[in-house]
């Protein structure tokens, strides 16, 4: 791939960033209509704000740019109110609203944000059965009990771990890498497939693996199987001594690759019967290829880190070049919007959108094939 295509892109989206703070005021963009452009916002966050912070740690850190630095530092500072929240997706929050401003910049405040909120998300930790549950305030939490999980939740793992790194408080270390490992047995199938969610017992056994988001509690949500191979990942980035973690992270990644479209762009559910006919998933591809970027470093096989590599330029080149806007030279929407994202098939809500962790991914794939950023920095 020419990297005066990704240099195009990366810049795309650098403008796009800069619409939307401007006009953002004090909301944190969520979602956005792929005509339009217009965003649906979200006051406190979500569990995506963290995402909107991470894109401008990542412009700060590249460009050097006041502009971008202090973007962060307004919406890492109005995410402070969500450090208490009892939420196990904090781990989305602070480690890309937060943790990555330390990473990138040195940014005192944001690592003191980030710590904080990884000292609170441990307070939920649950020992008996060896994880941290969804809590109360979680995306599903309103169809959920206290024995439910899913994939999505061990994003808190990085959090955590980096947190040990930066206190060398090594509890914070044995409670990420047991809610990672537990969740290994609750949601990853023997094949490597991902089930998005599961109900355990009070010791942490499995009971049922079902679906929120999928197209069936049998089949294959393409976002659940991005989350894992990033969060284990992550994880195993600040936890190498825990080759589990990298086992998993390829085992999913395996996975993955075996089953993508030769496009190279991820189907919502790779179970979905309508394929073709159905919608794609472009933050689970930019997901998937952050992933796969990043893993092509950490694996030993040379061959297995070729393919790993390949098919994450692979997914990068087809979403800056069919899924970007501007699409045309008349295009005159934001630059910079990833199109293509489905958020919740089954509910119809942005099933084919611009959604902000796309953006996000895409713009940290970016950055590290442009070299702003060092493999398996965070």
């Amino acid at each position: 791939m020419e990297k005066t295509l990704i240099e195009e892109a990366y810049n795309q989206i650098l403008e796009g960033i800069k619409a939307t703070a401007n006009g953002a005021g004090n909301q944190f963009p969520h979602y956005a209509d792929s005509k339009t452009g217009e965003w649906v916002y979200s006051p406190y966050g979500d569990w995506t704000g963290g995402y909107w912070n991470g894109m401008n740690w990542l412009a700060a850190a590249a460009t050097k740019d006041a502009l971008y630095h202090n973007w962060a530092q307004k919406w890492t500072e109005l995410l402070k109110k969500r450090i208490e929240s009892k939420t196990v997706f904090r781990g989305y929050l602070f480690y890309y609203g937060a943790a990555l401003g330390s990473i990138l910049v040195g940014d005192q405040m944001a690592k003191d944000i980030a710590i904080s909120a990884a000292r609170s998300i441990v307070s939920q930790y649950n020992p008996k059965a060896r994880l941290i549950p969804l809590g109360d305030e979680a995306e599903e939490a309103s169809s959920v009990g206290n024995t439910e999980t899913n994939i999505d939740g061990v994003s808190a793992s990085p959090l955590l771990l980096w947190a040990s790194r930066e206190t060398g408080d090594s509890s914070l270390a044995e409670i990420a890498i047991n809610h990672a490992l537990q969740h290994v047995e609750l949601c990853v199938r023997s094949d490597g497939s991902v089930c998005q969610s599961a109900t355990f017992d009070q010791s942490g056994n499995l009971l049922k693996r079902y679906t929120h988001k999928g197209y069936s509690d049998e089949s294959t949500w393409a976002r659940a199987q991005a989350w894992a191979m990033i969060h284990y990942t992550a994880a195993y980035q600040w936890a190498s001594r825990e080759k589990k973690l990298l086992d998993t992270a390829i085992l999913v990644s395996d996975w993955w690759v075996h089953h993508l479209p030769d496009d190279g762009v991820a189907f919502w559910d790779f179970d979905d019967p309508a394929i073709p006919d159905t919608n794609r998933d472009t933050s689970a591809t930019a997901i998937a290829a952050s992933a796969l970027l990043k893993l092509s470093h950490l694996v030993e096989d040379e061959d297995r880190s070729k393919t790993y590599r390949s098919i994450a330029l692979k997914s990068v080149h087809q979403l800056i070049s069919n899924y970007l806007t501007p699409t045309s030279e008349e295009d005159r929407r934001r630059p910079g919007m990833l199109l293509g994202g489905c958020f919740n098939k089954k509910l119809g809500v942005a099933v084919d959108s611009e959604l902000i962790w796309g953006d996000y991914y895409l713009f940290e794939c970016l950055s590290g094939l442009l070299g702003y950023t060092r493999p398996n920095m965070f």
